[in-house]
């Protein structure tokens, strides 16, 4: 009894550590705690949000896989998992988590939310339906948890349940604003809003969430408060609308891009090619085609019954390594947020081994200081009108510079990454600019609330 009495106290103080904001103590009472009862789910379940939040996703994944082998029936320890699963794009792993959560709970709705956006990433769309009905019927309002003092700013954050939002962990200080999430498309529109100061639009993905967007416009115009990314703006940000637009923009190339049903992708001729479904990030379901021979599989590995076919734009240096430049948009200003080395063309900061190329770390380490300088007026210029186009409080442009100095862009929408960098030291030199940028994002929302002193 006194065993349990001292757990409870640990976990209560660990909590209310967590609830104000210190989150030093209290992974540090977590621990503390772990290190007597290294199977105790509520605080491996609770230590890795924390970690989590703080950009330690390793460490995360860590403390929840020991809860899902110390207690294979805990739906919310398979849950948790599962959604750091779908962040790392292991999208077969977290289906089989969210499965297995409502084997344990079939009720659980964050499980069904889970499931669906699962089996809708695999292109398993019919199986989803039900998911989605059951994850969010009732459950389109959420109220996150607000760790401040007093009652807090009230934000409305209007998202989509089917993704496609900007990720605003990292963006929207929970010690500041007090969240209120609007699932937009099932949320009933006869509803009368949750008080707010402020609306952040984080629905991002206009070529995946068109319902969501219509739905959000329609809240949008209910309420009388600031709104960060109007919707009816987001909706013109989708990959083929954004490049036929944002191509004609002087100093910018844009890849040349049609979207076909798949049943006439066989007349293409031109290749190498790239093949992608609309409304996916990261890489996912994106495909490069150099042949016509290899064009029929690759049209059979993709889902969806319409596909885009993009140019490929050749982004390599002179020492064969694609090249890839983030550059965020924040209140009409531009951020730098990472660059790229790699020896593919699909380049991505988490999969391109720049963790082992102290050379390009460097490279990107100078872009960070003064992206200007290594890119040049020209681009620069470009990024500016491009900017202006877009008309957004928040998005992000991938480009890369051409060998003439014009700027080839990859694409330009508000459904792009800001966040801290990973805690290893190897790291650091990442951190002044994301710093910047996160502060520049605060501000914003501050300015908007009409709270910033």
């Amino acid at each position: 009894m006194a065993d349990d009495q001292d757990t409870d106290e640990a976990l209560a103080w660990a909590r209310g550590a967590a609830s104000i904001g210190d989150n030093d103590a209290a992974i540090t009472a977590y621990l503390a705690l772990l290190a007597r009862d290294p199977t105790n789910a509520d605080a491996l379940i609770e230590l890795a949000v924390l970690a989590h939040r703080a950009g330690r996703r390793t460490a995360a994944r860590t403390a929840l896989a020991q809860a899902v082998a110390c207690h294979p029936r805990n739906a919310v320890a398979r849950v948790n998992l599962g959604n750091l699963l779908m962040e790392a794009d292991e999208i077969d792993a977290a289906r089989a988590e969210f499965a297995a959560a409502l084997a344990a709970q079939p009720a659980f709705a964050l499980a069904h939310q889970g499931l669906a956006r699962a089996l809708s990433a695999l292109g398993e769309v019919a199986a989803a339906a039900p998911h989605w009905r059951l994850g969010f019927a009732d459950h389109a309002v959420v109220r996150q948890p607000f760790r401040g003092q007093g009652t807090g700013i009230p934000l409305l954050l209007l998202v989509s349940a089917r993704g496609g939002n900007i990720p605003t962990h990292a963006l929207i200080d929970d010690r500041t604003f007090a969240v209120i999430a609007v699932y937009a498309d099932f949320f009933d529109p006869e509803a009368p809003l949750p008080p707010h100061a402020l609306v952040f639009n984080a629905i991002g993905d206009a070529d995946l969430c068109g319902p969501a967007l219509v739905a959000a416009r329609r809240i949008v115009a209910r309420s009388d408060a600031p709104v960060i990314n109007a919707p009816d703006v987001v909706a013109h940000t989708g990959r083929l609308e954004s490049a036929l637009r944002l191509g004609g923009l002087e100093g910018v190339r844009a890849p040349a891009m049609r979207e076909l049903p798949r049943g006439e992708l066989g007349r293409l001729t031109a290749f190498p090619m790239l093949l992608r479904s609309p409304g996916f990030h990261t890489g996912r379901h994106f495909v490069r085609v150099e042949t016509a021979a290899a064009l029929p599989a690759a049209v059979a590995s993709l889902p969806g019954e319409r596909l885009l076919a993009i140019e490929p734009l050749d982004a390599r240096g002179p020492d064969g390594f694609w090249r890839k430049q983030r550059m965020m948009i924040i209140d009409g200003a531009l951020y730098p947020a990472h660059l790229v080395v790699s020896p593919d063309w699909k380049a991505h900061h988490f999969s391109a081994g720049m963790a082992d190329r102290a050379d390009h770390r460097a490279e990107e380490a100078r872009f960070l200081v003064d992206p200007a300088g290594v890119i040049g007026p020209q681009p620069m210029a470009a990024l500016g009108r491009i900017a202006t186009t877009l008309g957004l409080d928040y998005a992000g442009v991938d480009f890369a510079v051409a060998a003439d100095g014009g700027l080839l862009l990859f694409e330009a929408n508000p459904a792009m990454v800001l966040q801290p960098a990973d805690p290893d030291p190897i790291w650091d030199y990442r951190r002044p600019a994301l710093a910047t940028a996160l502060d520049a994002v605060r501000r914003m929302l501050l300015a908007k609330a009409g709270a910033l002193s």
